[in-house]
């Protein structure tokens, strides 16, 4: 269930990265994110595609928003594993992510992301994303 909606996790989103141009979180369900990357050209690379640093930091992104719709503003949850398959070129057009927590533990977080160019349907990119979440105050450490 979603205890944040997409206004409270694009004010997390500015307020943790200041100065940065961030994503769009653009949709937040009980079942998945949506997060948009505006593309320009500083998101291409050479043969008029979108680079790959920039679907990952998407995917990084939007699993992160994901986890936080879910367990409210928990901001030192971490990346501990990013794993991308890029499944085809992309145009140099927006993108988006759509983030489905596959599990929620105490300790770990383990998020699937879906990535595809605004206004198509075939995916560009898979990722499986895992955060490491902190420990609540008080509780006691393994």
């Amino acid at each position: 269930m979603a205890v944040l909606d997409a206004t409270e996790l694009q004010t997390i989103m500015v307020e943790a990265f200041p100065g940065n141009a961030v994503p769009l979180v653009e949709t937040v369900t009980d079942e998945y994110v949506i997060v948009c990357q505006p593309v320009d050209l500083q998101h291409g690379r050479p043969g008029g595609t979108l680079s790959g640093p920039t679907m990952m930091m998407l995917a990084d992104t939007a699993a992160w928003m994901a986890i936080l719709a879910q367990i409210g503003p928990v901001l030192l949850a971490v990346t501990t594993s990013l794993h991308i398959d890029f499944l085809r070129k992309p145009a140099l057009r927006d993108v988006l992510a759509r983030a489905r927590v596959l599990k929620l533990g105490r300790k770990l977080a383990v998020v699937d992301v879906e990535i595809y160019s605004r206004g198509e349907t075939d995916l560009v990119a898979k990722a499986q994303v895992t955060y490491s979440l902190p420990s609540p105050k008080g509780a006691a450490q393994d």
